[in-house]
């Protein structure tokens, strides 16, 4: 084995990034405006801030600010948990036999197992600082539930979360975690909100969505005294806190002079994908780099490769601003696959104009072949990844053994963005042989798309 690079790279607490990365400042055509429902004219702060904190509004709105200082008592925060490792697949790689370098950065070593601490950590922050006492979220899997409940009781704040009801089902323990914490774990859709009644009423037996748990959220937020609706992916400063990824990552990379030459996220909302992604595409954009970006989705709920680049509600009720961006339509509710947090019918919009202006490339993967990647790599590097994660891996494999076609050296980075320990009965199904490949069928699709609102879109 060769160990001129070691196979962790770490970097000192001192080291660790003093700014957010604002990629929107150096896109040269940004995403359209966010639209508000009634006016269909671009929001302004006070459309939004009856719904969101007020500090998460003006990150939302600034499309200019290059560096965003993260304050010090965030730093501190993340001083518990970071810097992060970015790890040296040697071992996957030598399995592979593949001439490919492949590194992965490895965002799973908290308590809530993943990335989303990242964001949760900072929005639980400002409420604070406005003087909330309360916030509400949705969760799929349940790993921003988890790193919000962490959040808020670090900063004593009451939390209610709606949990996609089918994911509620499948990973009891994630909710028992969220309520250790002091959190209120609601299934979604749910008679405790007139949006959740609407829904049970057209049908009793489905399993949820994101779409729906965001209806009921923010109904909850926006009736509740001194309470804010939180996202914890899919909006602009989301991806603005988890920035911090790739500046670590770049940060790592260049200790050793290491250029990647294809970067790979799993993709759900695009917070840990842009968050890996950020300066690397901010240097391809500048002419600096010719690196290739890749975005893995699963093919039950195909929002980059079989949705379409046009407004669209956040939530299934329609109560939420528009947003332009890849989407399979506000009535789509995915099949209740294991990748829970992959199960939302839109994506982010800085995401969504990479992607349509050809700097991102997607593709979609079937649920067992991802299940089939994820047991190489945990045989290999030790590590049982989120099934979220493994649509990453799944690409970073198949980039590598084309390596190994081909002969080339190429340098492969690849997010993983969160432990499957909370997951095992997703691989109980597979060792059962008992997973499917839901893919939807064009008329599914279709009924997804039959809400979204007619705007005229720009080019």
């Amino acid at each position: 084995m060769n160990n001129t690079i070691p196979t962790r790279i770490y970097l000192a607490e001192e080291e660790m990034p003093k700014f957010w990365y604002n990629l929107r400042s150096d896109m040269k055509e940004k995403p359209d405006p966010i639209l508000h429902p009634g006016t269909l004219q671009p929001v302004v702060p006070s459309d939004m801030e009856p719904v969101f904190c007020k500090e998460a509004v003006k990150q939302e709105l600034d499309d200019d600010t290059r560096l965003v200082p993260i304050p010090e008592r965030i730093q501190d925060f993340y001083r518990a948990y970071r810097p992060s490792a970015l790890i040296r697949a040697y071992y996957l790689e030598k399995a592979l036999g593949t001439p490919a370098e492949i590194y992965y950065k490895f965002e799973g070593t908290n308590t809530s197992g993943s990335h989303k601490l990242n964001s949760a950590g900072p929005q639980a922050y400002f409420a604070k600082e406005q003087g909330l006492q309360s916030l509400t979220t949705e969760t799929g899997a349940g790993q921003w539930g988890t790193a919000l409940a962490m959040a808020c009781g670090f900063y004593g704040l009451d939390l209610t979360v709606y949990m996609v009801k089918v994911s509620s089902e499948q990973k009891p323990y994630r909710k028992a975690v969220m309520e250790t914490y002091g959190a209120k774990v609601i299934p979604s859709p749910s008679n405790t909100t007139e949006a959740g009644r609407r829904i049970l009423e057209k049908d009793p037996n489905t399993g949820g969505s994101l779409g729906c748990a965001i209806s009921e959220a923010v109904e909850t937020a926006v009736k509740t005294d001194k309470c804010r609706y939180v996202l914890g992916s899919v909006l602009n400063h989301v991806l603005l806190h988890q920035s911090i990824i790739g500046l670590e990552t770049k940060a790592a990379m260049d200790k050793y002079g290491i250029k990647p030459d294809i970067i790979i996220g799993c993709a759900g909302g695009g917070s840990n994908l842009g968050g890996l992604i950020a300066p690397f595409m901010g240097e391809k954009l500048s002419g600096k780099s010719n690196a290739r970006f890749i975005a893995v989705e699963p093919a039950s709920c195909p929002t980059f490769t079989r949705g379409r680049y046009v407004y669209d509600f956040g939530d299934t009720a329609k109560t939420t601003p528009l947003v332009r961006m890849q989407t399979l339509g506000n009535g789509f509710i995915p099949s209740a696959n294991h990748a829970g947090g992959l199960r939302y019918h839109g994506m982010s919009a800085i995401l969504s104009k990479l992607y349509h202006d050809g700097h991102l490339e997607a593709r979609a993967e079937n649920q067992t072949e991802v299940f089939d990647a994820a047991i190489r790599f945990m045989k290999t590097e030790g590590i049982l990844p989120a099934p979220e994660s493994s649509h990453a891996i799944k690409a970073a494999i198949d980039e590598a053994l084309e390596c190994k076609k081909t002969g080339e050296k190429k340098v492969i980075l690849f997010g993983l963005s969160g432990t499957g320990y909370f997951d095992l009965s997703a691989y109980m199904s597979y060792n059962a042989k008992t997973l499917s490949d839901m893919v939807p069928t064009n008329e599914e699709l279709e009924r997804g798309f039959v809400t979204i609102p007619d705007i005229p879109q720009n080019k």
